[in-house]
């Protein structure tokens, strides 16, 4: 995989949120060990360093934790923490795009409404 170098998103942001996605999504479990730093920058064609920032901003954020001479595992609570940042960045900065893009293109509550409850199924 690749990043996007084009994208306003720091590349060690952009492997974090990756990471993140692996973590919520249940393909790395609570006590897993993540990728080696070596592994990671060579999937993601990156410098060593940039793996080992966002390494450090996830330990940073009880994401992961360095067992050393073993390796980044993932924390009991990861998943927790992950899903409480994306709920707090949703409703800070998703949400309101969306409401401003509903007012904009005059979209009914009706609509939304209909939206919601297949979200709901």
């Amino acid at each position: 995989m690749t990043m996007d170098f084009k994208q306003q998103k720091g590349i060690f942001l952009q492997i974090a949120d990756a990471l993140c996605r692996e973590i919520a999504g249940g393909k790395l479990a609570v006590g897993c060990r993540v990728p080696s730093v070596r592994d990671l920058a060579e999937e993601y064609e990156v410098n060593r360093n940039t793996v080992l920032r966002t390494y450090q901003i996830l330990a940073d954020g009880g994401i992961i934790e360095n067992q050393r001479g073993v390796g980044f595992f993932v924390t009991e609570k990861a998943a927790e923490i992950i899903r409480e940042r994306q709920r707090k960045e949703f409703f800070s900065q998703d949400l309101p795009e969306f409401i401003g893009k509903v007012k904009i293109l005059n979209i009914k509550e009706k609509e939304v409404s209909e939206l919601l409850k297949i979200l709901q199924q």
